[in-house]
């Protein structure tokens, strides 16, 4: 570790957040670095949670029942309003705001973060997420949404891109042998913070609830709270290689044909962004992130009007269920949707792992080519009415979906070096926000005019779907297009030493072991950081699993 010398010749130590700080020593087993960034994950991961919060804060006023804004009342001044409750389409606007910040501020900072390291970023990302829960509570407390939108989705919005970014560029430089076993291990705690964290809150809630309020904002404090402490505890915990290091008896594999997407140079974040792959990978992630996301926000609505009765073992069309049946096909729905998340974060991890056997490019073929068929035959599953086939092909769908995100760090590594991979990545999920918008829309929109023209409930999904597909053979050809980067976008040997001087990547001298296996010393700390982020992670699956089990009554 290095050292600095002042005026007085007193020899200053790093500051504790500085990258500097955080340079392993001989020895370090590296199996710690994964639950620190899952420490983070699983806490900004709620962020996919938060429509458990909708329907509480949509009467938190009226308490039985809505009160609402009078007629002639505008917008802005609905923003403002104390006195009546706010509609859910206001509310949502959290979770959009979500997504653009979190693309806007991975782009933005992304290589402040390669600079200033995980653990400066880890602690922003903290003080950012808990810190915006904290305005959203007292936005709630005095009843003025525009608090929530400023707390959770713009501050808390930068704290979830620095905190989804803040372990990637670190996971696979301790990982050269595993990069997208790493990345998938990190980016599964993002698909698996809302089974944690929405039954918390649910949990919280019922715990605070009273005759004179739902227990909101005393639910947002105290998780604002697990949740800081949580993630400083995975920022502290990380620690990052010196430049150079290797797992012991590891040896990179030779440039050879069947692995000539994989570099061992690296390119600027500057170029790389200009480059014709990280076009062609934005628009791969887009494509596949479009195609998901639409069907997961629908997912719901999508299987009560497509087979409604047939849930029931009746053959009634949705229109013709009574209160009582509509009730129990929208649990039988929950729990699809419940089904649907598991499969969305076991993809993460298993299609990311799959990825460093038979490579970036190939998984991505698979992404598209299965994901095609399926979209493309799920119509027809519906009309035969096979239910069983139906959610089995919509749970491949939704693995896939979280596959694509766990594995584009890892292609970008690939592609781009391992440098500035976190800064790269962090510009490329502009990619989501975009996707964000476009998959939604894409079936909100083309299923109400579907409805609009007279189509049946049950077959307005039917050219949704089609034209989903159509997105992946899109994305399909995209990621065809993709080759090894040219020569000249690589820095040279003295760019890459003052890249590395700015990131106080500091490199090998005669006393630094850059090759090393995992102190025997180090095995409990590992199972005690496993269990501190599994046991909350296998709880939240557990009670996943237990809604999804209404699908097979």
């Amino acid at each position: 570790m290095s050292t600095h010398v002042t005026l007085s010749g007193i020899v200053a130590q790093p500051a504790f957040l500085s990258k500097e700080r955080i340079i392993a020593k001989p020895g370090f087993n590296r199996w710690l670095v994964p639950p620190a960034a899952l420490a983070i994950h699983l806490c900004i991961g709620m962020a996919y949670g938060f429509s458990v919060f909708w329907l509480p804060l949509s009467k938190a006023i009226g308490m039985a029942a809505p009160v609402a804004c009078a007629p002639n009342m505008s917008f802005l001044a609905q923003v403002f309003a104390s006195d009546c409750d706010w509609p859910i389409s206001m509310l949502s606007w959290i979770f959009t705001l979500f997504f653009i910040f979190l693309g806007c501020s991975a782009a933005i900072w992304g290589g402040w973060l390669e600079h200033s390291g995980p653990r400066k970023a880890g602690v922003v990302s903290a003080v950012c997420w808990c810190g915006g829960l904290v305005i959203s509570a007292f936005g709630i407390y005095t009843h003025q949404i525009w608090l929530m939108w400023l707390g959770s989705g713009v501050i808390g919005g930068i704290g979830l891109g620095l905190g989804y970014i803040s372990p990637v560029s670190t996971l696979i430089k301790w990982f050269p042998d595993k990069r997208g076993m790493a990345t998938g291990m990190a980016i599964m705690g993002f698909g698996g913070g809302a089974m944690v964290g929405a039954p918390l809150a649910a949990a919280l809630m019922g715990h605070f609830a009273s005759p004179a309020g739902a227990g909101v904002w005393q639910s947002f404090l105290v998780m604002a709270a697990i949740y800081f402490v949580f993630m400083i505890g995975g920022a502290l915990g990380y620690r990052v290689p010196p430049t150079g290091w290797k797992p012991k008896g590891w040896t990179a594999p030779e440039k050879k044909a069947s692995n000539a997407m994989i570099t061992h140079r690296h390119v600027h974040v500057s170029v790389a962004w200009k480059t014709p792959q990280f076009v062609l990978v934005w628009l791969v992630l887009c494509l596949n992130v479009s195609a998901g996301i639409g069907i997961l926000g629908m997912a719901s609505p999508l299987l009560q009007e497509v087979f409604a009765g047939k849930l029931l073992g009746n053959g009634l069309a949705y229109g013709q269920l009574d209160a009582v049946q509509l009730g129990q096909i929208a649990a039988i729905a929950a729990g699809f949707t419940g089904l649907l998340s598991l499969f969305n974060i076991g993809g993460r991890f298993f299609w990311a792992t799959f990825s460093d056997y038979i490579g970036r490019k190939a998984t991505y073929f698979v992404f598209f080519f299965l994901g095609f068929l399926l979209y493309a035959s799920v119509p027809s599953l519906s009309h035969v009415g096979s239910i069983a086939l139906f959610v089995a092909a919509f749970c491949v769908v939704l693995s896939m979906y979280g596959g694509g995100f766990a594995t584009v760090p890892a292609y970008l590594a690939d592609l781009f070096g391992t440098q500035m991979v976190g800064a790269i990545h962090g510009r490329l999920l502009t990619a989501w926000a975009a996707a964000g918008v476009l998959g939604p829309v894409l079936v909100t929109y083309l299923r109400e005019y579907q409805l609009s023209i007279g189509v049946a409930r049950a077959d307005a999904y039917d050219i949704t779907l089609y034209i989903l597909a159509g997105l992946l053979v899109l994305g399909f050809i995209c990621n065809l297009l993709i080759r090894p980067v040219a020569d000249k976008h690589f820095m040279t040997d003295e760019a890459l030493a003052v890249e590395q001087s700015y990131g106080h990547d500091v490199g090998a001298d005669h006393t630094t072991v850059l090759e090393w296996a995992a102190s025997p010393a180090s095995k409990p700390l590992v199972v005690a950081a496993w269990l501190a982020v599994g046991i909350p992670l296998a709880w939240g699956v557990w009670v996943t699993l237990q809604k999804t089990a209404v699908l097979f009554h």
